[in-house]
């Protein structure tokens, strides 16, 4: 072997190693940015039904889709989304449904009690995904929380210890409040149940719940007004008629020192008083991951459990208490498991 091919030889395999090297590199590269949303080769086309535009169901919306795109499935590159929002109208909410069941959809997500029960009953042959519901048993969303079956699952957004650590909140630090008003569509079967169980726990600590009914959002105003004067206090629950129009609650509550307790930490944020719940935007991620699982793990939507919140926190708006006519005692705030989140400023 003369001089020059003792050369080649060793620079050849060189380039082959550091070949080798690169695309072993390239490989762990892909693998770490799937684990961080590499966009998946599949292409994927998801329904959305909304029963009305508010901060809580909008933040699921966006919470769902961002599972999606953390695993890869991303709006405008390989998911196509077909969003449609009833605007809290009951025959457009059908409609939409309707419509949905005729489309080509990989997955159908309803967000809120009314779609949900308008799209199970019309989509029959593509994976559905609920969220914001507070009881899809009750709802006959699903007939079973554990094993839903068919064609359908998704997430219920409460927890029944949620109105009774609420109640227990009132009970206690603001034993002044004897009565509560309640502004409320009995046309939500979410709302009646929520109704119920915060009559029982109010009842608990001898506070009776005073209701005004609306049957649409251009109507809460005049109902909350109602109660002035003839209850110490406002609270509401996940009515998405009522949510809609909650400013109007807020702007009540300040002006007649009423302290407003709400179901949802977005209304707190908002201008209500007090709380015991969990983020929207998490809610909603958890239900894009079960999303994940149907369409890039291949799994069965109803063989996956309904998901149900476990961690609930009492959340306190300072500047709302100030505005309500409420001191907020150490104590209230020792009952905040997270006060860095939860005691809002």
């Amino acid at each position: 072997m003369n001089l020059k091919q003792k050369w080649i030889l060793p620079l050849s395999m060189v380039m082959m190693m550091l070949t080798a090297v690169g695309c072993s590199s390239n490989a762990n590269e892909g693998a770490s940015s799937g684990d961080t949303g590499s966009t998946d080769s599949k292409s994927y086309k998801i329904g959305i039904s909304q029963i009305v535009e508010h901060p809580s169901l909008d933040e699921t919306r966006e919470g769902f889709l961002a599972a999606l795109k953390d695993a890869g499935i991303v709006e405008g590159q390989n998911l196509t989304v077909d969003y449609k929002n009833a605007q809290g109208d009951s025959t457009n909410n059908l409609s939409i449904a309707q419509t949905l069941s005729q489309s080509d959809n990989d997955l159908v997500l309803a967000i809120a009690t009314p779609s949900a029960q308008a799209v199970v009953s019309q989509v029959k042959d593509t994976p559905v995904l609920f969220a914001a519901v507070t009881d899809p048993l009750s709802a006959k969303i699903v007939s079973d929380l554990q094993k839903p079956g068919g064609n359908v699952s998704g997430a219920s957004d409460t927890n029944p210890e949620a109105i009774t650590e609420l109640a227990d909140f009132i009970g206690t630090e603001l034993p002044d409040i004897k009565t509560i008003g309640l502004v409320i569509n009995e046309g939500e079967p979410n709302a009646v149940i929520m109704a119920q169980r915060a009559e029982e726990a109010f009842k608990k600590h001898g506070i009776t719940l005073i209701k005004a009914a609306v049957t649409n959002t251009s109507e809460v105003q005049q109902a909350a007004q109602s109660l002035v004067g003839r209850a110490d206090a406002f609270y509401i629950t996940l009515d998405n008629s009522v949510v809609s129009a909650v400013d109007t609650i807020i702007q009540l509550a300040n002006e007649n020192k009423m302290p407003f307790f709400s179901s949802d930490r977005d209304t707190v944020e908002k201008g209500a008083f007090a709380t015991v719940g969990f983020k929207y935007y998490d809610h909603g991620y958890q239900v894009g991951q079960m999303a994940v699982d149907v369409l890039k793990n291949g799994k069965n939507v109803g063989d996956l459990p309904v998901a149900m919140q476990e961690k609930l926190d009492l959340i306190l708006n300072l500047k709302a208490a100030e505005a309500q006519g409420i001191k907020v005692t150490d104590e209230m705030k020792a009952k905040v498991k997270d006060p860095e989140n939860n005691l809002i400023q």
